[in-house]
């Protein structure tokens, strides 16, 4: 089931958010987030009107996602940024795609123009579940991160909307 989080799904969020911090290149941070990082996080999504949806199994969040400002210049304001996350385990089971399916939907209803990603360019799994929704690769940046003992490039992905 999707719905708009709230507050008490926020855990579930920090999970997945923690799980990939320590576990995967998805997120570039190296350090487990604490639970007011994602309670700031989200009032600031809130306070800026940017959509939170949350898949549910049960009361168990098994996956979120989300968009916001792609930069903060007024020629971007039809552009978004998006993050689809899945919690472990939950890989493979159409989770990612209900999530992804109705950012887009509430994107395209949101008046936006182009919907952009960041993924890491060795996650192929990502790029490919990307490219399934018609997103296509824009460009790749060298050697933008660093974790794991190891140099990260950082793919472009987009998807005209209209």
């Amino acid at each position: 089931m999707l719905k708009i989080a709230q507050s008490e799904n926020l855990n579930g969020i920090l999970d997945i958010v923690n799980h990939n911090i320590l576990h995967s290149t998805a997120l570039y941070d190296y350090d487990p987030k604490p639970y007011a990082y994602i309670e700031t996080w989200f009032a600031e999504k809130q306070d800026g009107n940017w959509p939170v949806i949350v898949a549910l199994e049960g009361d168990t969040v098994v996956g979120y996602g989300t968009y916001g400002p792609f930069r903060f210049k007024q020629g971007y304001r039809f552009t978004i940024e998006h993050s689809v996350y899945v919690a472990p385990g939950q890989e493979g089971k159409g989770v990612g795609r209900l999530l992804l399916a109705e950012l887009i939907r509430l994107a395209k209803e949101g008046g936006y123009h182009c919907m952009v990603g960041g993924i890491d360019a060795s996650n192929i799994g990502s790029i490919t579940f990307h490219k399934k929704f018609g997103f296509t690769e824009t460009g790749v940046i060298k050697e933008a991160g660093y974790k794991f003992g190891k140099w990260l490039d950082l793919m472009f992905i987009q998807l005209i909307l209209d």
